[in-house]
């Protein structure tokens, strides 16, 4: 579902660094405030992997950190080291995940950096750390060996835990807001046009996708 991909010059993070960089990247992405139900987030870590790359040659345009003496010259990374994160993901994903997916994997970076002794302010100070999120045309994914559209990966995503989301207490949601019936993400009415009334209940849905789900379920048309 979704692929992070770390990319750092070689040597700059030995192999256990490298476990615990990917890990970081998996929770900061995921999250945890405004999370859906957390059997559906489990089941999003399930889908989630992380690479992490060492290139044979770091070219930076800039040539800082450049040693002259370097027959190679430009291939020797800079120094402090650079990073480049990519995420793929569904292109009906990507505008929503890019607003909170660089701040927090840059904060991961950050982390890992303060881990190896090194300075992580200059990753938000200086142009050190570039995220990528990439989105995939839809029908580009593929589970099962068949391809899975963005809408098909939230069903397969959810449709394991409806009956507990559908069970979730509603006691101590704030005023104004309820659970979004396909993904247990807590939603504010007042924020948002994305509802559905049944039977005189008034659902709330975190994204269009979910709602989509819902009103398929529940024979419901929407207009285009």
């Amino acid at each position: 579902m979704i692929l992070i991909e770390l990319f750092a010059p070689a040597g700059v993070l030995d192999q256990a660094q490298r476990q615990e960089a990917g890990r970081r990247l998996v929770d900061a992405l995921m999250g945890t405030e405004d999370s859906h139900a957390q059997a559906v987030m489990d089941s999003a870590r399930a889908l989630t992997q992380v690479l992490v790359h060492e290139p044979a040659a770091w070219v930076t345009g800039d040539r800082a950190g450049v040693d002259p003496t370097d027959p190679e010259g430009s291939s020797v990374p800079a120094n402090p080291p650079r990073y480049l994160v990519r995420v793929t993901a569904p292109a009906a994903w990507r505008k929503e995940m890019s607003g909170h997916a660089i701040d927090r994997l840059t904060q991961a970076l950050c982390e890992t950096e303060a881990a190896a002794g090194r300075d992580p302010d200059r990753l938000r100070d200086e142009p050190h750390a570039l995220v990528h999120v990439v989105g995939v045309a839809e029908g580009s994914l593929g589970l099962y060996g068949r391809p899975m559209g963005s809408l098909d990966l939230i069903r397969h995503l959810t449709a394991p835990h409806r009956d507990a989301v559908a069970q979730l207490a509603t006691d101590d949601l704030p005023p104004g807001t309820v659970i979004d019936p396909v993904c247990g993400m807590t939603v504010d009415l007042a924020a948002t046009d994305l509802t559905l009334e049944v039977d005189g209940t008034v659902h709330g849905f975190c994204n269009g996708q979910c709602r989509r789900i819902f009103a398929d379920e529940h024979g419901i048309p929407l207009s285009a």
